[in-house]
């Protein structure tokens, strides 16, 4: 018998906020007390998605940011027949479908990030997620065949967008756009300029997976916050280390988040485009602190996908970018890139260990 397993995320999906006392230079202290702040939260995008607001007389900016994920949801969500993403993948092989302008962005992110991980990150994965729908009603194991008949169609190269005419055209019958490995970066990037119009200094951005903080700790005036790193392994809430942020986006990838049992094997959500199987390497997470959330969002994926030593390696190469990487292993070892080995702390008393090779 197949059991589905879905976890819904503690304040971003293997991240623990933690509004302590950082490093960080000064910054006006909001007027709101720390204990009062705004906050609202419905389901969308597949998980809980919340907004919390710190500044006084900012209560609006919370409903303003709701609803503007309720937007870009309808428009790149797979699971809502009509949807933009619904009509692109409706017409693969038959005709171009003209898209929003706000929409055409997210489809360049995605073929940015596709291009530069060289498919590490393949915005047409989607013949292949459709198989086995993990996460979703339906989910299992599909046949070997049916996998090796889904490879063809798995090539964000044969991705057509024309910026003249604002289509999109899939060249080939069955192939599919899934957009679960950037859609919610993309979107908390979108909230967090929805609160900056409505005069937003400090707020959370929780999308399940991807946080995003804006401005410095409300409980230590002007410094950063304190983000706890969830032990892939404990229960929701338990910390494996820490980092210091203000202003970025903190995502995680992690094998602990949703997966498929099947005959006694963990299938979890992170494809391989070249297999058309979950990843089974020695990761069990991968966090991505940047200053952009969709760019976290698809390079936690790319770098799953190219393993620890090359996932390392190619994230160090953002040095200089504001992009850094944390990669936890099964075996209880923590990788950092170069940029943040002055600020990540282990928590005292964990099985964790550092790292010891260099990329």
């Amino acid at each position: 018998m197949v059991k589905i397993k879905r976890f819904w995320r503690l304040l971003a999906a293997g991240l623990v906020l933690l509004a302590l006392a950082g490093c960080g230079q000064k910054q006006v202290t909001p007027k709101l007390r720390p204990n009062d702040p705004y906050t609202d939260s419905e389901f969308s995008l597949g998980t809980i998605c919340k907004v919390t607001v710190y500044d006084s007389g900012k209560k609006k900016a919370v409903k303003d940011g709701l609803r503007t994920i309720r937007h870009i949801d309808s428009e790149a969500t797979l699971t809502r027949s009509g949807s933009v993403l619904d009509k692109i993948n409706a017409n693969a092989g038959i005709r171009p479908v003209r898209v929003p302008k706000d929409f055409w962005p997210l489809l360049k992110k995605a073929q940015y990030f596709s291009k530069n991980s060289n498919g590490s990150f393949d915005m047409a994965i989607g013949a292949v997620t459709n198989l086995w729908k993990i996460g979703l009603p339906g989910a299992r194991v599909p046949k070997p065949a049916e996998i090796t008949a889904a490879l063809p169609l798995v090539n964000w190269r044969d991705v057509q967008l024309n910026a003249k005419t604002c289509t999109v055209y899939l060249t080939k019958k069955g192939m599919r756009l899934d957009f679960g490995g950037i859609a919610k970066g993309w979107v908390a990037d979108q909230v967090r300029q929805t609160l900056k119009k409505d005069g937003v200094t400090t707020a959370i951005i929780d999308l399940g997976g991807n946080v995003v903080v804006m401005g410095h700790s409300p409980k230590a005036a002007g410094r950063k916050w304190t983000i706890g790193i969830q032990d892939p392994k404990a229960s929701r809430g338990t910390a494996l280390g820490t980092i210091h942020a203000a202003n970025m986006s903190v995502v995680t990838a992690g094998t602990y988040e949703q997966y498929l049992m099947s005959h006694g094997h963990k299938y979890i959500y992170l494809f391989d485009a070249k297999t058309g199987y979950p990843y089974d390497n020695n990761l069990a997470s991968v966090t991505i602190v940047s200053k952009q959330s969709v760019d976290g969002d698809a390079l936690s994926n790319a770098a799953f996908d190219k393993g620890l030593r090359g996932g390392l390696a190619y994230m160090n190469k953002k040095r200089g970018q504001d992009i850094e990487a944390i990669f936890v292993t099964n075996n209880n070892r923590v990788y950092i890139t170069n940029g943040l080995k002055s600020d990540f702390k282990l928590v005292k008393g964990t099985n964790y260990r550092p790292g010891n090779f260099k990329a």
